[in-house]
């Protein structure tokens, strides 16, 4: 348990009950409930903020029935093989996201998924059919983690064509790539909505201080299966 002072001065937000913290987000001081309610709320909480870090640990997993199914795109089915083959595309991939979240920091985890999932939706659509009609994206900062991701799938074939001296990726494996991390961000934010949980699940994954290209043949096992 973090210590707390005892103060006679009113919290910052409520202004009723007693403050006992100190927010790193308001830069002021305030009581255990309103911390608890407004965080990752109305609260941008700064990764480093112990109290945010003390309830990540104790966070349970959010049930099952929190989950809009439609969502997950459980029609697309991934093994566990295309896990294991396609390694270094998830890698590549996730490893995009972490660079839209280092370019932009006041993305958050629903703008990732957000892009996510309307990518997913355009190739499935070009899976299924053909067409090749993206689904419009609500905002800049989403259309930047989209344009990361497509530059990866971009680099990951050119990778290919130079060491097999031709792409064997097709769409639906794009495609799968994607809905695994939509799956994947979904079971690592929290759900609020200033939740960074599964950003900082993928800064955890790529220490800026290592090397800016993850090539296929360069990236090492980190992603853990949701």
């Amino acid at each position: 348990m973090l210590p707390e002072e005892n103060s006679n001065l009113t919290c910052a937000i409520c202004d009723i009950r007693k403050e006992k913290r100190f927010c790193p987000a308001i830069h002021g001081r305030i009581c255990p409930q309103c911390c608890g309610e407004q965080r990752e709320v109305t609260l941008d909480c700064p990764s480093d903020c112990p109290y945010l870090q003390q309830a990540r640990e104790h966070e349970k997993p959010r049930p099952a029935d929190q989950f809009d199914s439609a969502a997950l795109f459980l029609q697309v089915e991934i093994s566990e093989q295309f896990t294991y083959e396609r390694e270094h595309l998830l890698m590549g991939l996730s490893y995009a996201l972490n660079k839209a979240a280092h370019a932009d920091r006041g993305l958050n985890d629903r703008d990732l998924i957000a892009a996510l999932s309307a990518m997913s939706t355009n190739y499935e659509r070009r899976v299924n059919s053909g067409l090749h009609y993206d689904q419009p994206l609500t905002s800049a900062a989403q259309h930047a983690v989209a344009a990361q991701v497509e530059e990866m799938v971009k680099q990951y074939r050119e990778a290919e064509k130079k060491q097999l001296g031709y792409s064997n990726l097709r769409d639906s494996d794009v495609l799968k790539a994607l809905v695994f991390l939509v799956r994947l961000g979904h079971g690592r934010t929290s759900g609020r909505p200033k939740s960074r949980a599964f950003i900082d699940f993928l800064f955890a994954q790529f220490p800026e201080k290592e090397a800016a290209v993850v090539s296929p043949q360069e990236a090492g096992s980190r992603i853990i299966v949701p």
